[in-house]
């Protein structure tokens, strides 16, 4: 039986593996473990390549979060507003800065942020906003812009899984005040490890971030703030200076498996598309349908060789960890829907036009016995395609 893994960092790194090995070897030469040159290195070329004017390397994108949000003041007692259809850690970095998370519902299509939510959350606690741009695609971040800036407030951009996506032709992270980055394995631009980055045009934004990340320090032992331990290894960035010269190649061959999947699922009935919006570049981090019955669906791909993954099944006003906001089911119903329906198909650079066709061949047969229409929403027209989130 064919088996289509749902991510393959074997096949991802084979082509590099002499680099890495050298790259390896050049940090082992000059123990440069912890942050030095290779780091600094990393650093120039990742804001060149996100047209921004500084990066700071941290050691995770939960740490880039946090860290941005601590540079930009937020503390007890403030509220920082973002999407309850995100990782964890969008929440987590807000807990751990102080602050209390405030949720805004997603676009029905998109599933980021929906601006026309946003100015309704604003209070006079609001420090920050984040939108997050989930799945490869940026947030509508000129409205989100437009609303933050009329009130006075700081936008941190979670990027974490947009490295590289445009809007209006503008980068991930160049728009808000702080762009955010995961180099976790598995993303567009993974690490051998952990990793993460700041950036920012924001010369004093930047300065705090490289402090905070050092244990507040601006020179060895010298001070300035209470800060932590969040400095980037030699290895990562030595590691992802390589892979950073061949990311805008892996984006293109994301976007051509999305393209293939599109082609080969438009007429599949039962499964709800993604939805490229106008003016974006979508690099797909992941490629995620929509279909009835997730949980079924997903295990019979699992046992015809096709695995998938969920993100997310929960969204985070429904964590446990987060009972204590007082929020319930019901309150932000796209994220409940979408999170019920979501289904993340294989997707990365490595694939094959053979893999991507047995994967959306098997999909369409594991739909053609199950009704699509239960998922309509009240009031549309009974078809054979699922419905946006309403």
């Amino acid at each position: 039986m064919t088996q289509v893994p749902f991510l393959d960092l074997r096949r991802h790194h084979a082509p590099i593996r002499d680099e890495l090995v050298a790259a390896f070897e050049a940090v082992l030469e000059t123990s440069a473990f912890a942050g030095g040159p290779f780091v600094q290195q990393f650093e120039k070329d990742f804001a060149a390549y996100c047209g921004t004017r500084h990066c700071v390397a941290v050691g995770s994108g939960t740490d880039a979060l946090w860290l941005a949000l601590l540079a930009l003041g937020v503390g007890p007692g403030d509220e920082v507003i973002t999407v309850p259809m995100t990782f964890m850690a969008t929440a987590e970095a807000i807990t751990y800065a102080g602050a209390r998370p405030v949720f805004v519902d997603i676009d029905r299509d998109s599933y980021t942020m929906d601006p026309r939510l946003l100015k309704q959350a604003i209070t006079p606690r609001t420090r920050a906003i984040i939108p997050v741009h989930l799945y490869g695609q940026m947030a509508d971040m000129e409205p989100i812009l437009a609303i933050a800036r009329a009130h006075g407030i700081p936008v941190v951009e979670d990027a974490c899984q947009a490295h590289g996506a445009t809007c209006q032709g503008r980068r991930a992270g160049a728009w808000g005040d702080l762009g955010c980055f995961s180099f976790y394995p598995g993303k567009n631009l993974g690490a051998l490890g952990e990793g993460g980055a700041v950036v920012t045009n924001d010369e004093n934004l930047a300065r705090s971030v490289a402090m905070l990340r050092d244990h507040g320090q601006a020179r060895k032992y010298y001070h300035d703030r209470v800060g932590w331990n969040a400095r980037m290894d030699g290895l990562q960035g030595a590691a992802l200076q390589i892979k950073l010269k061949r990311l805008e190649a892996g984006n293109e061959a994301r976007r051509r498996h999305a393209a293939l999947y599109r082609a080969l699922l438009a007429d599949a009935g039962g499964v709800f598309l993604p939805v490229e919006r106008p003016g974006s570049r979508h690099v797909y981090h992941l490629f995620v349908v929509r279909v009835p019955d997730r949980d079924a669906v997903l295990r019979e791909l699992d046992e015809r060789g096709v695995h998938c993954g969920i993100h997310y099944p929960i969204p985070v006003h429904l964590q446990e960890a987060y009972r204590d906001l007082g929020l319930r089911a019901g309150m932000f119903p796209v994220s409940e829907q979408c999170a019920a329906e979501v289904l993340s198909l294989p997707m990365y650079p490595e694939l094959t036009e053979d893999q991507v066709e047995y994967v959306a061949q098997e999909l369409r047969s594991c739909l053609s016995h199950r009704s699509a229409t239960r998922f309509a929403a009240a009031g549309s027209e009974a078809t054979a395609q699922l419905v946006p989130c309403a």
